[in-house]
């Protein structure tokens, strides 16, 4: 398993993360108590079932090894263990933030992840 996992945010959520240096979560991951990760061959179909036709987000790809026992692979959807942060972001665990357009075919263009 890589150590990279990634998240999905809408830029302005991510915005004001970078304005705080952490990210505390989107609604859906202040209502569950963690913040939701995909792994690399998690990402795609979560933007799909979670983002559907969503612009202006931003993929985070984190290093999962600097979140010790906060980060969780817990069972999700389809029994698959997918990462869970049991706390807040720091924003100095964030490898790379990229853009996360919409192609022509309505599905998310994704650039290449470690892991697939």
């Amino acid at each position: 398993m890589s150590a990279i996992i990634y998240k999905i945010v809408p830029q302005a959520l991510w915005r004001e993360a970078e304005e705080k240096s952490r990210f505390d979560g989107a609604p859906v991951d202040l209502a569950d108590g963690f913040i939701h990760f995909s792994t690399a061959s998690q990402a795609r179909e979560t933007a799909a079932r979670h983002f559907a036709g969503q612009s202006d987000l931003f993929l985070a790809a984190i290093d999962g090894t600097k979140l010790g026992a906060a980060l969780r692979y817990e069972p999700s959807r389809g029994g698959a263990l997918f990462p869970h942060l049991y706390g807040t972001l720091p924003l100095d665990t964030v490898l790379w933030v990229k853009p996360l357009p919409l192609g022509a075919d309505g599905a998310h263009v994704f650039p290449p992840l470690e892991g697939e």
